[in-house]
């Protein structure tokens, strides 16, 4: 089930006790009357044949079965406008309507009270009620009566829980009762569902009402039926609405938990509810009616006025700047005749550019016939030019053609020359060689002879071999001095390895002796000695801290370590009870300033070993600072209760720490004793615990009063042992500990003792093996230089073997060399060779030598052929220059011409572009000025450019004289004038919306002011005589006010001779008085009650026998009239001798372990009966 919050436009009731009608045939006569005229029309208060149109707005608190409903009701009550909830307006009747729901054609029926039956009940009265599991009953059923029903019983028999059906059963929301705020609250203990049904008295002629509400114990779903059938909840509450029942109005049903809320209702929320319960149904759409338009009168004159000063202000600021504008408007028409000059200025220039075109146009072209005349003159001259020139071309190529043959021929004698000369030089090479053959053969001669000799050397020398020394044995040696060397290193490997060995357990024992002296340190510190008590108490939150303190960079603002380390207690008087206030987790908690620092702690420690390695367990606390609650009592004060201060008086800590003790621990609420005598236990626990649950603290005890939420908040006060502090305080050193440390520390001197004698005993024994290992090295060197000395004699005798092979070849090879004759014959024929064929080139030279001689006189004739062309050219050349100069001369004054004719026509054009776009950038309306001034011939007045330019300065010159007025200051002057226009026709439309919003005002109230003093005129005296009953006075009066949401009904009473009229509210008066007070007016509102039936709860708890009878004697007169509605008057005690109406009726509430289980036995009325039959027939039996 869902609950849907209250409109604020609506009150948290039913509303409206007024006559059904049909909208279905008044419609059309709506429309018909809203299309003759929009104002709104009033009938009279006195026609009362028929029954009064009233627009009716249903409950705005309900409880939805589903989604859908809920959004649909939502759609309703918001007027089902996106813009939300439109200016209500008064329709014909003076109700408060909105237009929305105009736009759509859709009226909601208007109620009345129903005619009575011929049964006695009115429709909507309460015919019959059964419960099953609710609350206190397993099954009950009764039918109470049309008139007073005067429910009875002990109490927690379950009589209120008949208020709580009839509430829950008809749909109305919880929060009527002052109950449990859940449905299934409601269904009895050990129970899985249960239901309530109530029959309701239909309308004349038409069947009862039976609604069922199954409610579930497990969840909050529960379900309708209406007559046996499915329903939805806004079916019911559509069908309460039509029956006018009001349960959630105080003045028509007043639950027992609401008994003092009646009396804390404002005055204002008194006339509200006393108009829906009773008089004329039309008073509470009029009052609204008046309060929306009442309010929109405010809001509209206000805005009026507002634009009334606005609209002066507006109209003196366009005063003071009319005479700027006037300038401004000077300076417009200047500019006008500057913008139109400045057209004119360059359509001139053009004009005068294109006269300039059209001359030098007329010249060029004169010029150009000048100069094709002269080159027609001169080209027979230039034809024969060009003959003599090709003629001169062809004659060079031919001559260059044999030039170039002829020196290919000398090319060629060259070659021949060339190879002539080099057989000449190998002729003479072997020539030489031929007189060389005998030295040659006498030098082969001594080398074979040398060879020889040097070969019989070497040979004597390999046979009889020299003698080697055997180097096995020096081998042996050395392999034995290399194993010793070996051993050697490996001794002094192990050696080092120990000395290494050594110097690592010295250092590792000056380590200990560092560490020990650095732990003995610490122990002299406060801080460290904490922090060394948290790492034993909880490691991970240790590990933490030191992570915290050396990463601070990593949060945005300073994150707090632990109270039990950032937390101190200077007067130690204190600190037992300080500590006492913390739980171990507080104590250990890390406070946060900021919400990113909070996730960024978790997300590092908690959730992922990011920091430490692994994830680690604890506690942190940010929330964002608000108001805290404020001391129970002042601190002044609490010296008169015996109590020292607030324990946060007593604490040191940063600033940021603060926050967590107000919000998580309340020490600022906590108060402090030492002295148990100064402390008055009741008093003190009375004073403190007056607002709710507080802690305190006398001498070595911890009080924790709490106070019950419900009934009479009765204080409950658990108390218990304060132990002595443990973590607060700074830790003494620890004794064992330190004993501990100078034991290590010891031991650790020791063993650097010993490691001192080991290192010197390591040191002799490498000296010792080092100088063995140099004897050793010493007698290796040598066996190894006469193993050296052998092996080089050796390799000296295999080189000398090989040079004996290398002498032998050599000789062997000088030995196989020819003799001279036949080398002197070979040199011959070689020679003759060489001079046959230097005889052949001879002659193929002489042949080339003679085509030469014949190929130079054939270019010699080219030569004088060319010679003769180039003088007639020569000559030829000197009357085509003296021609050429003329053309010459006549071209270029065509060029000057020309360069003339083309910047003419450039500017020309220049100036026609510059001119349209000009024109095309101006203003429209000065285009067309332009153009037709020169359609017209305007523009051709005589006076040239540099005239219309001159004029163009002198007026700019002038508007510099005229001071510049800025533009915006003008458009602001012309926006204002609009805007004066516009504001004033809006407050002219406003004062008539006014005056129509005041008609209205004073039409709805005309109707609402008397019927409504005529109810409370009635109701008063009514009040006042039951008053004036039982000794007391009593008043109702009418507040007014120009706010008319500020009307208030004010209840004045004086219940003692000696008072004077007090107001009624929730705290002055007994809650006797207010009891009596609220009875009293309700009974005086019974007989305009306008709801099927009502319903007091306990209303006379508190009162007086007199008070209490009283109110009961009136309250049956009045309730069993026979124009009376259903009333049902639940108490749970009766005063002895008081009044009874035979229309009323008594229903006592018999609830107990032993009841009959079946359901039709116990009927307490058939046991009555029958005792009156049977004491009736004693007599007669006797």
């Amino acid at each position: 089930m869902v609950r849907r919050a209250p409109s604020a436009a609506t009150d948290d009731s039913h509303k409206e006790n007024t006559g059904v009608r049909s909208t279905r045939n008044k419609m059309p006569e709506v429309k018909k009357e809203k299309a003759k005229s929009r104002a709104a029309r009033v009938e009279s208060d006195e026609e009362d044949d028929g029954p009064i149109l009233n627009h009716f707005e249903e409950e705005k608190e309900e409880y939805i079965e589903d989604d859908d409903e809920e959004e649909e009701e939502e759609e309703e009550e918001d007027g089902s406008s996106p813009k939300g909830r439109k200016r209500a307006r008064a329709n014909s009747f003076g109700d408060s309507l909105p237009s929305g729901s105009q736009a759509k054609g859709k009226v909601k029926p208007e109620v009345k009270t129903l005619p009575r039956d011929e049964d006695g009940f009115i429709p909507g009265s309460i015919v019959r009620v059964q419960l099953r599991n609710f609350v206190t009953y397993d099954w009950v059923e009764f039918t109470p009566g049309p008139y007073l029903n005067m429910i009875l019983g002990p109490n927690g028999t379950g009589k209120s829980s008949i208020a709580c059906a009839i509430c829950l059963g008809l749909n109305f929301p919880p929060s009527v009762l002052g109950r449990a705020s859940d449905l299934n609250a409601f269904v009895k203990l050990g129970m899985d569902d249960g239901h309530i049904e109530i029959e309701l008295k239909g309308a004349k002629g038409k069947p009862n009402l039976v609604i069922r509400r199954t409610l579930s114990a497990h969840t909050k779903s529960n379900h309708f039926t209406l007559n046996g059938k499915a329903a939805s909840g806004r079916e019911i509450n559509l069908r309460m609405q039509e029956l006018n029942v009001q349960v959630s109005n105080l003045c028509s049903f007043l639950p027992q938990d609401k008994v003092a809320e009646f009396a804390r209702m404002t005055p204002q929320q008194l006339l509200k509810e006393t108009q829906r319960a009773a008089g004329n149904e039309n008073l509470t759409s009029w009052h609204e009616t008046l309060i929306s338009a009442g309010a929109e009168l405010k809001t509209m004159q206000n805005t009026a006025d507002e634009d009334r000063k606005t609209l002066q202000t507006m109209e003196e600021r366009n005063a003071n700047l009319e005479r700027e504008v006037k300038r401004f408007e000077e300076r417009q028409e200047k500019e006008a005749k500057i913008e139109f000059l400045e057209l004119v200025v360059p359509f001139k220039e053009y004009t005068e550019a294109k006269i300039r075109y059209s001359e030098i146009k007329n010249r060029q072209r004169a010029q150009t016939q000048a100069v094709h005349k002269l080159q027609k003159k001169m080209a027979p001259v230039q034809e024969l030019k060009n003959q003599l020139e090709r003629q001169h071309r062809e004659l060079e190529s031919r001559r260059e053609a044999k030039k170039t043959t002829t020196k290919n021929k000398f090319a060629q004698m060259k070659r021949k020359w060339e190879q002539s000369e080099k057989l000449e030089q190998e002729s003479e090479e072997l020539k030489n060689k031929l007189d060389g053959l005998k030295k040659a053969e006498k030098e082969r001669q001594k080398n074979i002879h040398n060879l020889e000799k040097e070969i019989s050397i070497i040979q004597e020398k390999v046979d009889h071999p020299p003698k080697f020394e055997d180097v096995s044995g020096l081998e042996e040696e050395i392999r034995q001095l290399k194993s010793e060397s070996r051993k050697f290193d490996d001794r002094l490997s192990d050696l080092q390895e120990r000395q290494r060995g050594v110097v690592r357990e010295e250092a590792d024992y000056k380590a200990r002796i560092q560490d020990a002296q650095h732990r003995l340190k610490q122990q002299d510190d406060v801080d460290h000695r904490k922090l060394d008590h948290l790492t034993r108490w909880d490691r991970d939150c240790a590990e933490v801290v030191r992570w915290l303190r050396a990463n601070r960079h990593r949060f945005k603002m300073e994150v707090f370590d632990p109270p039990v380390l950032s937390l101190t207690v200077p007067d130690k008087r204190f600190i037992n009870a300080i500590e006492s206030c913390f739980s171990q987790n507080d104590l250990k908690t890390f406070v946060c300033q900021c919400e990113e620092d909070y996730q960024t702690l978790n997300r590092l420690v908690v959730d992922t070993p990011e920091a430490l390695g692994h994830k680690a367990r604890i506690n942190t606390f940010y929330r964002k600072q608000t108001g805290v609650n404020p001391p129970p009592v002042p601190e002044q004060q609490l010296p008169e209760l015996g109590f020292d201060g607030y324990a946060l008086q007593y604490i040191q800590c940063p600033d940021g720490m603060v926050w967590f003790l107000q919000n998580a621990l309340s020490l600022h609420r906590t108060p402090i004793a030492l002295n148990p005598g100064r402390v008055d236990a009741a008093r003190a626990m009375d004073a403190l615990s007056r607002d709710g649950g507080i802690n305190y603290i006398v001498g070595n005890i911890f009080n924790a009063v709490r106070r019950s939420k419900y009934g009479k908040r009765l204080a409950q006060n658990s108390t218990r042992e304060i132990q002595q502090a443990r973590n607060l305080v700074a830790t003494a050193i620890d004794p064992a500990v330190k004993q501990e440390i100078d034991r290590v520390m010891h031991e650790a001197q020791e063993g650097v003792r010993q490691c001192e004698v080991r290192m010197a005993a390591l040191s002799e024994e490498d000296r010792q093996l080092r100088a063995d290992h140099k004897d050793s090295k010493n007698k290796y060197e040598i066996i190894f230089a006469r193993k050296s000395a052998i092996s080089k004699e050796k390799a000296d005798f295999e080189k000398l073997k090989l040079r004996l092979q290398s002498q032998k070849a050599r000789l062997q090879r000088l030995l196989e060399v020819p003799s001279a004759d036949a080398e002197r014959a070979s040199l011959k024929t070689k020679i003759l060779e060489k001079a046959r064929q230097r005889m052949n080139i001879v002659k193929e030279y002489e042949a080339l030598l003679r085509q030469a001689i014949a190929e130079q006189v054939e270019c010699t004739k080219l030569g004088l052929e060319y010679l003769q062309v180039s003088a007639k050219k020569t000559a030829l050349d000197v009357l085509y220059r003296t021609q050429q100069e003329e053309v010459d001369r006549a071209s270029a004054i065509w060029r000057e011409v020309n360069d003339a004719y083309s910047a003419a026509k450039v500017d020309s054009k220049a100036k026609l572009r510059t001119s349209k776009e000009k024109l095309d950038a101006a203003k429209p309306e000065m285009r067309d000025k332009f153009q037709t001034d020169e359609t017209g011939g305007a523009l051709d007045d005589g006076r040239s450019a540099q005239d219309v330019q001159g004029e163009l300065d002198q007026l700019k010159a002038e508007l510099e004289m005229n001071m510049h007025t800025n533009a915006g200051v003008v458009d602001q002057y012309r926006k204002r004038q609009i805007e004066i226009a516009n504001l004033s026709q809006k407050i002219e439309d406003r004062d008539e919306k006014i005056q129509k919003l005041e008609h209205r005002i004073k039409s709805t109230r005309d109707k609402w002011e008397p019927a409504l003093m005529r109810l409370v005129d009635s109701i008063g005296e009514k009040f006042s005589s039951a008053f004036d009953r039982i000794g007391c006075a009593g008043e109702i009066k009418v507040s007014r006010d120009a706010d008319y949401d500020k009307w208030a009904i004010d209840i004045l009473v004086k219940f003692r001779d000696d008072e004077k009229l007090q107001l009624l509210t929730g705290e002055r008066q007994s809650g006797g008085e207010r009891s009596l007070t609220t009875i009293l007016y309700l009974m005086s509102l019974t007989e305009h009650a306008r709801a099927p039936f009502s319903l007091v709860d306990e209303i006379n708890q508190g009162m007086d026998q007199k008070a209490e009878r009283a109110v009961h004697n009136s309250l049956v007169e009045v309730t069993c009239k026979p124009d009376s509605g259903q009333y049902f008057l639940i108490t749970p005690k009766l005063l002895p001798d008081l009044n009874y109406h035979e229309r009323m009726k008594v229903l006592c509430v018999n609830n107990g372990e032993w009841l009959p289980e079946e359901k039709t036995s116990g009927s307490l009325m058939s046991m009555i009966d029958t005792y009156i039959r049977t004491k009736g027939t004693r007599p007669a039996a006797a």
